[in-house]
């Protein structure tokens, strides 16, 4: 059961766009992919609460966490077979495990916070707030992005994650990225 949740194996390098809502994850997701003539594993979190929004008028419940996350290692696991030498993810389970502790009062479920654990990356790029905020449907928290993006920081720091911090434009942002994924490959 707890399979759909795991990462599988591969010989790629697997980088993460991580960081609070409207930050820019998903615009350099698809510049990095397009660079490396790879793919980009799109958030399923987005797909599947929009639907839940469009359908229902509900938002994020946290009986979604578990089948937003199995989703998300669905497409990556997916995506990883197709992928050059790198695969550039939109997001991972960790920040689902973020989002579940900043919005359920510090709780987790805990087959989420296994795989949120379990699974690595090569490099996370945490994106900081520095990037205009845009309202959607989805997104809602236009007055905390300062404490949410500490929140994201310290997640990383916490379990010892290799990050860099992405500041700056889109051109910027999209150099640092290239530089440090291109470190990686050398090695």
């Amino acid at each position: 059961m707890e399979k759909k949740y795991r990462q599988e194996s591969t010989d790629i390098v697997k980088v993460v766009l991580f960081g609070p809502e409207s930050t820019g994850k998903t615009t350099l997701s698809e510049q990095l992919a397009r660079h490396y003539h790879s793919v980009w594993v799109p958030e399923y979190a987005r797909e599947y609460l929009q639907d839940k929004w469009n359908n229902e008028r509900k938002t994020c419940e946290p009986k979604d966490l578990l089948p937003i996350a199995e989703g998300q290692m669905r497409i990556e696991n997916a995506l990883a077979k197709k992928a050059t030498d790198v695969l550039i993810c939109d997001t991972d389970l960790l920040e689902t495990k973020v989002y579940s502790e900043a919005y359920y009062i510090g709780s987790c479920d805990p087959v989420l916070e296994k795989y949120a654990l379990k699974n690595t990356y090569d490099l996370y790029f945490l994106t900081y707030i520095d990037v205009p905020w845009e309202a959607d449907d989805l997104r809602d928290k236009p007055g905390e992005r300062e404490e949410m993006f500490k929140f994201f920081e310290q997640t990383l720091v916490k379990y010892n994650r290799n990050f860099i911090t992405l500041k700056g434009g889109k051109a910027e942002r999209l150099s640092m990225a290239i530089a440090a994924i291109d470190e990686i490959l050398r090695k």
